[in-house]
């Protein structure tokens, strides 16, 4: 990992954990049990137990703003804009198109808050820290990385598994964002970048998963989860990381035992383990960037570092680029602003190691506020002490007193000691920037599919995986562009067994330590075994056909990914209108 800037596989499985939260609490419809809201005022509104908010389209457009102020079923449970409202409240029906699109630009422009925040900030900081832990790029993948991906997914579960109803409904998600994952991330990996894939990790990660589906099949069949199924979960995942830590231990010895015994000249065969990019970066060590220090170094004064530390915009770049960059930065700009100056960012592959001491002490400050204003939007932050004094007020006092002392301390041209814990602040910070944003998205998500009237089958299938697989695209695909198809294909595997397996088993564990001797689970029709079957078919096809290729990936076995999803989208939509019928399980 030294010496190469990694973009590892980021958090947007946000997307997934939010859009399920908000379908479960507050999107809930026939199909995932049978919900009551109180009567509703005296207005030209229809004041029986209305619950599915899809029906403010059937009513005339005077009354549309007091059914979403009134129906709680339209309440969003998170983020910071009530956007059903801002649609059918603050814009008169005729403009209803005008509103739509306003809230597509918002979006578009949510989606680069989180491309910017990801690839500048997030990612980098979870490449420092895999560096300082000196992590292969298999481990950091299913293990630190894993968990910061899929930190949310376990919160959706927490709350998908106190239901029956939804526990059905979170399984089929998690086997949708599968699908989606393993058949149109890879292949678009494997388009993008063609590369000899990592025959021993690949079977490992895809043997794993197998396992991890098995068990989840059985789950639905037999519709319950026992605490010694919830503790099987746990334990796969937890012999799934000793597996990976134990291979690339072996691979390390019997790397050194060659070293040892190869004759001097000879050329040493290339390896498949994870760490061949990590190797070859080695054979050119030369840091061509002693040759371009200045001959004269001028001391900067403290203000002079702050001002260069928060531009955004590189002056000499803007010059050489073309017009359609530089119409982007200028929406970048104040987004990348607002990062610099409250995500600390840490870079090992610099000699000072990106350290900052004006603005690294100003981030001491900024970001625990931003931490605590940001936390269930903004919940935390406000909530007072004794009915006194706020919690963003402590945090304040508390983060002034240690920058003032690490000011003090420390000193413009040489980074602390402890500068490695900036790297943790920066990676809470983006990721919580990034579930800000996330949050945002979601809920308009959620607002088109009320306007457009999508039921909640399609909605999950659609919106929910594609939502919880776009930051996953996004930074696979930009991995492998980079150089990293192999670490862009093992994340394809590894984020999704950790969701499953720790999704599922914390979830079902927490429920059962509560007193419940079960978690019952009813699953969601018939498309959530057609789901289960899809995701089990192409997980054999894979097992099966890579071998068969040798372990290249080429664009052939790309496209079939893809075909094979189109295909698995067209039977599902198919079965979900009725026109497949099967029989029920």
């Amino acid at each position: 990992m030294a010496g190469r800037q990694l973009r590892p596989h980021w958090v947007l499985h946000l997307l997934h954990a939010l859009l399920m939260v908000e379908t479960m609490s507050g999107a809930s419809g026939p199909s995932i049990g049978t919900h009551t809201s109180p009567e509703f005022p005296a207005s030209g509104v229809d004041q029986s137990p209305v619950v599915d908010c899809r029906r403010v389209c059937n009513l005339n457009a005077s009354d549309r703003c007091d059914f979403i102020r009134t129906n709680p079923d339209c309440h969003s449970h998170s983020g910071y804009l009530d956007y059903l409202e801002g649609i059918f409240c603050h814009f008169p029906g005729e403009l209803l198109p005008l509103a739509i699109t306003l809230h597509a630009f918002w979006l578009l422009y949510l989606f680069l808050i989180l491309g910017v925040t990801a690839e500048k900030f997030f990612c980098p900081n979870l490449s420092a820290i895999s560096t300082m832990l000196k992590l292969s790029h298999n481990v950091a993948g299913v293990t630190f990385l894993a968990f910061g991906n899929g930190a949310p997914d376990i919160f959706s579960a927490l709350v998908a598994f106190s239901d029956p109803h939804t526990a059905g409904l979170a399984l089929g998600a998690l086997f949708g964002a599968g699908v989606l994952v393993t058949t149109v991330v890879a292949g678009g990996i494997a388009i993008l970048r063609p590369f000899t894939a990592a025959s021993r990790p690949f079977l490992r990660d895809i043997i794993f998963y197998m396992v991890a589906v098995y068990l989840t099949f059985n789950a639905l069949y037999f519709g319950r989860v026992t605490l010694a199924w919830a503790l099987s979960y746990l334990g796969l995942y937890v012999f799934y990381v000793a597996t990976v830590v134990l291979c690339t231990w072996i691979y390390r010895w019997q790397r050194r035992r060659s070293l040892i015994h190869s004759m001097p000249g000879t050329p040493e065969m290339l390896s498949d383990s994870e760490e061949e990019d990590r190797v070859s970066s080695t054979t050119n060590s030369y840091d061509y960037r002693e040759e371009y220090q200045p001959l004269l170094f001028s001391q900067e004064t403290t203000p002079q570092i702050l001002v260069r530390a928060l531009n955004p915009l590189d002056y000499r770049k803007w010059r050489n680029k073309p017009a359609y960059w530089r119409v982007l930065k200028v929406f970048k700009l104040p987004v990348e602003f607002l990062l610099l100056l409250t995500v600390p960012l840490v870079d090992p592959d610099k000699e000072d190691r990106n350290w900052k001491r004006p603005l690294n002490c100003l981030h001491l400050v900024v970001s625990p506020l931003v931490l605590v204003l940001t936390l269930q939007s903004g919940a935390y932050g406000v909530y007072e002490l004794g009915g006194l004094f706020p919690i963003w007020g402590v945090v304040v006092i508390a983060g002034t007193a240690v920058a003032s002392v690490t000011f003090f301390a420390t000193s413009n041209s040489k980074p602390p000691r402890l500068h490695w814990i900036f790297a943790f602040l920066g990676f809470l910070t983006s990721a919580l920037w990034i579930n800000v944003a996330a949050t945002e998205v979601v809920n308009i998500l959620r607002s088109l599919g009320v306007v457009f009237r999508l039921s909640n089958t399609v909605l999950g299938l659609t919106l929910l995986a594609w939502g919880n697989s776009i930051g996953d695209a996004f930074s696979d695909f930009t991995l492998a562009r980079q150089g990293y198809p192999r670490m862009a294909f093992s994340a394809c595997f590894g984020g999704i067994i950790f969701n499953i397996l720790v999704g599922v088993g914390l979830g079902c564990l927490l429920q059962i330590s509560r007193g419940h001797p079960e978690v019952k689970l009813e699953p969601d029709g018939l498309l959530v075994w057609v789901l289960a079957g899809t995701l089990g078919l192409s997980l054999v096809c894979s097992l099966v056909s890579v071998p068969v290729q040798c372990f290249q990936l080429n664009k052939v076995y790309g496209f079939c990914l893809l075909f094979f999803y189109v295909n698995f989208l067209v039977v599902a939509l198919l079965t979900e209108f009725g026109v497949i019928r099967l029989k029920s399980v």
